[in-house]
């Protein structure tokens, strides 16, 4: 899989009062993409305000809980958001995790790799329905869509349906990724060695399974950074992004990460800390080999340098991942830096 010029993305506020202005100055400043997430907002409805102030930037959702809706509810959502913004809108969607499914959403959880090849294959048929008017008769293990009248179809879109992008961690569902998705967001606790050695082996699988090749698939990356120009700035960096990589060190399904790096045991003692609460206590112990192996560090420059060293020709987009209040005008040099020597 190759990549060309990486495209920088940034995210896009939740608190739609926010949105229009964020947005709009994303694209003033250069960026390619911005993204909103599922926290503790809807995702959707910031893209439709951004997409109203924009005129060029692409907008996403990094992510959509697919498994807290149905296909066709997904299916209304991209077809509407892509339509409105001529074009630019990318549906990235993600399973998240069985307790918040069931417990916080009030919905099944089962087979979580094969579910979403279904929802999303069952999306692709809704959507080919209203794009050529074919019956719609998708049947499948988990979902079962077989009605749709002429009142509830939208019709062809002028744009065509969106991308869609998955979120994965697991071998299993980066498969599902490359069997039936247009990318994948990467999770920003990976590595270049886990992207090379686990994550394109397990998409070229998909993409066998396919038929297809990798010919635009899209490959997005939230980046960690800790940059800074002074020691007291590198230091308040790298204290919170070491709480940040520690909190996802602490999650069983992510373990797979540390033990090809040989600390396996690291998880297990993270996980132990976090059922205690120890949330500070964990970040303390992650040392700088392994802070400086999940993240960009340096001056804006030096962390620039890095991630075109780890991730050009390999990776299509970024984000930078800062959990930490940047000083004025680091991001815009991080940009700048990344920018150097394009074509």
């Amino acid at each position: 899989m190759t990549a060309g010029r990486i495209r920088i993305d940034g995210g896009i506020p939740s608190d739609l009062a926010d949105v229009p202005r964020a947005a709009k100055r994303r694209e003033d400043a250069g960026y390619d993409g911005g993204w909103t997430a599922e926290t503790s907002h809807d995702p959707f409805l910031p893209v439709v305000l951004a997409a109203e102030h924009t005129e060029r930037l692409e907008l996403g959702t990094a992510i959509a809980v697919a498994f807290a809706r149905n296909p066709m509810t997904l299916a209304n959502l991209g077809y509407d958001l892509q339509a409105y913004s001529r074009g630019r809108f990318l549906l990235g969607l993600g399973s998240q995790i069985r307790s918040h499914i069931e417990k916080r959403f009030s919905m099944p959880w089962s087979k979580p790799a094969a579910r979403m090849r279904e929802l999303i294959l069952a999306m692709r048929a809704i959507w080919d329905c209203w794009e050529t008017g074919a019956p719609l008769r998708f049947e499948g293990e988990f979902y079962r869509h077989t009605l749709m009248t002429p009142f509830f179809n939208p019709g062809p879109n002028p744009y065509g349906p969106p991308k869609v992008l998955l979120a994965a961690v697991g071998e299993k569902m980066t498969e599902t990724a490359g069997e039936v998705a247009d990318g994948m967001l990467v999770h920003a606790f990976t590595t270049e060695r886990y992207l090379r050695e686990v994550t394109l082996p397990a998409l070229d699988r998909g993409f066998k399974a396919a038929g297809r090749t990798s010919e635009g698939f899209q490959l997005s990356l939230p980046v960690f950074v800790v940059a800074g120009h002074t020691d007291e700035e590198l230091e308040r960096a790298a204290a919170a992004t070491r709480e940040q990589i520690a909190f996802y060190a602490s999650t069983p399904a992510y373990r797979g990460v540390l033990e090809l790096h040989g600390w396996g045991d690291l998880q297990t003692e993270l996980n132990a800390l976090s059922k205690q609460g120890e949330w500070k206590k964990m970040g303390t112990l992650l040392d700088d080999e392994v802070l400086r192996t999940f993240a960009a560090v340096g001056t804006p420059a030096e962390a620039a340098r890095t991630i075109k060293e780890r991730f050009t020709g390999v990776v299509h987009r970024v984000n930078f991942y800062m959990t930490y209040q940047p000083g004025e005008g680091l991001v815009s040099e991080l940009v700048s830096e990344l920018r150097k020597d394009e074509a």
